[in-house]
């Protein structure tokens, strides 16, 4: 009941705030469509419930906000009820809240804001923060060799918070240093599976009660056309980042660092465009929580497995999509464009980088389906085969 009661509190606070809003919904075009929705994935079970989004547009027809409360019903976690709320400005600055709660288990409650033309374009910033509890992760072990008859369960209850604020060097580079706080506990999971703490419990991370406070430093090269809804450009991010583990007396330090190349070639009309991804991470240090270390599986990467199936310090990553435009057509009164995309995902995941060998790399073929309102809004469902079987992924925004 103490979440209810915040989630209650949170919503009332917010919507005081946004007063005007409500007066402005009076002038602006609303538009509201129920869709049914099923889906089924490889550790969250099936779904099956209804959609309701809310779409408000001003009176040039740009989309300002997006609702989408919606009622679903779990095979694990029982009936769940979300509230989604994205808020949309010029200059690309958008609010998001999510606010959601499960029959068993698992809740979320969800508030960010990204500005990228702050202080009349000079910065960037951003700030959030999240409680949730995911009830049905999954742990293999540690390495790229773990099999799927490994496989265990657990409850991941975290609280996180994060800002970055960057600066501009010039129209498509940004310097930018950021922190984050995450404060993560292992508990029972949903499902019959072994829990984690029964199986893994000398793991980094499985035990007690997990905190870390991170301190980045980042590079930004950005020519893409749009940060949500890109058809051109190209884009490299690379960090260096400390952390402490404020429980771990022995190896309190550790280090991680990434190197993200993103390459759009789209043809003469953009009706198709190819995408090229090449993924490099890398952990230094002693007892890193399992968590912490890089992982391969999941919406954004390696899309036949599901979430984190290969854990290790170090990861290398790649993969290719081909964006094929299907139509363009009005829904509730604003434009989407539709597409699929054939992709393939491949990498792997090792403890020293004298392990790496090319036998040892995953490979998932895969098609896409996605739904655009250029330039805000990308619903995405993904499909992605492995020797595992496959896995459906949706989400509301590019892979990469």
């Amino acid at each position: 009941m103490t979440i209810l009661r915040g989630i209650a509190v949170f919503l009332v606070c917010l919507l005081a705030g946004m007063t005007p809003w409500w007066v402005r919904l009076a002038m602006a075009d609303t538009q509201v469509f129920p869709i049914p929705s099923a889906s089924s994935s490889k550790n969250d079970g099936s779904d099956a419930g209804l959609i309701v989004p809310i779409l408000i547009t001003d009176p040039d027809g740009e989309l300002k906000y997006l609702m989408a409360p919606m009622l679903i019903k779990n095979t694990l976690v029982g009936t769940r009820g979300t509230f989604n709320l994205f808020r949309y400005e010029p200059g690309g600055r958008q609010m998001q809240f999510i606010a959601s709660l499960s029959e068993r288990i698992e809740r979320k409650l969800l508030f960010n804001y990204v500005d990228p033309a702050f202080s009349e374009g000079r910065y960037f910033l951003t700030f959030g923060g999240t409680y949730f509890k995911n009830a049905t992760a999954r742990f293999f072990g540690l390495g790229q060799t773990t099999v799927e008859a490994g496989q265990t369960n657990y409850t991941a209850r975290e609280y996180r918070a994060n800002w970055r604020f960057g600066v501009y060097a010039n129209e498509v580079t940004q310097i930018a240093v950021s922190q984050r706080f995450r404060q993560v506990g292992l508990q029972q999971g949903v499902t019959d599976l072994p829990f984690t703490g029964d199986v893994f419990p000398t793991v980094p991370g499985v035990q007690g009660e997990t905190i870390i406070v991170g301190t980045r430093a980042t590079f930004y090269y950005d020519t893409r056309n749009n940060l949500t809804s890109p058809t051109d450009g190209m884009a490299v991010t690379a960090y260096a980042e400390i952390n402490q583990n404020v429980h771990n007396s022995d190896f309190p330090i550790y280090s991680r660092y990434e190197l993200d190349v993103k390459k759009l070639f789209p043809s003469e009309s953009k009706r198709a465009i190819l995408v090229i991804r090449a993924d490099l991470q890398a952990t230094l240090g002693n007892q890193v929580p399992f968590f912490e270390q890089s992982s391969l599986g999941g919406q954004n990467n390696l899309r036949g497995y599901g979430v984190d199936r290969f854990i290790d310090k170090n990861l290398i990553a790649a993969s290719i999509e081909e964006r094929i435009h299907l139509v363009r057509a009005k829904i509730a009164g604003v434009a989407a464009d539709f597409e699929f995309a054939p992709f393939l995902d491949t990498g792997q995941v090792f403890n020293s980088f004298k392990d790496v060998s090319f036998k040892d790399y995953r490979m998932t073929p895969g098609i896409g389906f996605r739904g655009i309102v250029r330039p805000n809004v990308v619903g995405r469902i993904d499909y992605g085969f492995s020797k595992e079987g496959g896995a459906i992924f949706a989400g509301l925004d590019f892979p990469y």
